[in-house]
């Protein structure tokens, strides 16, 4: 367990790293669940952010609301589903299946991409209190468009991801490119 310290030897983001392995080997849902959450929560932020440097130097309000949306659709959404999605993606598509890396970029570009991306705008949109109609103006305005940008900025990272990456650093992986991609998303949802 982690002291709450550093020692000369072992410093602060070694024992962070400890704590953080630990945890997901103990609690590997629930850990990447609370990563997830916290790290699309940073991802709107950060989209406030770059949107508040665009407005020029004296406008400086964050809101919090985004942010709670975002770490909530992580948390519920995000932490669970990935770490599922890429549990049973191994299971149906085992590295020794002829061509795996293509099957398994194209399940994750085709199938599971496009279900997520829906998703989040449904949730997020459930989450700022819209109705049916709004929604349904929101995924015409910008399900497309997130979806074509998702393919295009998601396809090279998810590739290494499910090929490259241990399996229980996946989720990981892929919540730090969502750090960014959130941002993008954030700022087409407003």
């Amino acid at each position: 367990m982690m002291s709450g310290h550093s020692t000369p030897d072992r410093p602060f983001h070694r024992l962070l790293l400890h704590q953080y392995l630990f945890l997901l080997k103990k609690y590997p849902i629930l850990t990447k669940s609370i990563t997830s959450g916290i790290l699309s929560g940073l991802g709107n932020v950060l989209s406030q952010i770059m949107e508040q440097r665009g407005k020029g130097p004296n406008v400086k309000t964050l809101t919090f609301n985004g942010p709670v949306r975002f770490g909530i659709f992580g948390l519920v959404f995000t932490g669970p589903l990935s770490h599922y999605f890429y549990h049973y993606m191994d299971k149906l598509i085992p590295s020794t299946v002829p061509y795996s890396q293509i099957k398994r970029l194209l399940l994750d570009r085709l199938m599971f991409a496009p279900v997520f991306l829906a998703l989040f705008f449904v949730v997020i949109s459930l989450l700022e209190g819209k109705n049916l109609k709004s929604l349904k103006d929101k995924m015409k305005a910008g399900y497309w468009t997130a979806l074509k940008m998702n393919w295009k900025v998601w396809t090279i990272f998810q590739f290494v991801n499910i090929n490259y990456v241990p399996a229980q650093f996946r989720v990981l992986f892929a919540n730090l490119v969502a750090l960014f991609w959130y941002a993008y998303l954030a700022s087409i949802k407003r």
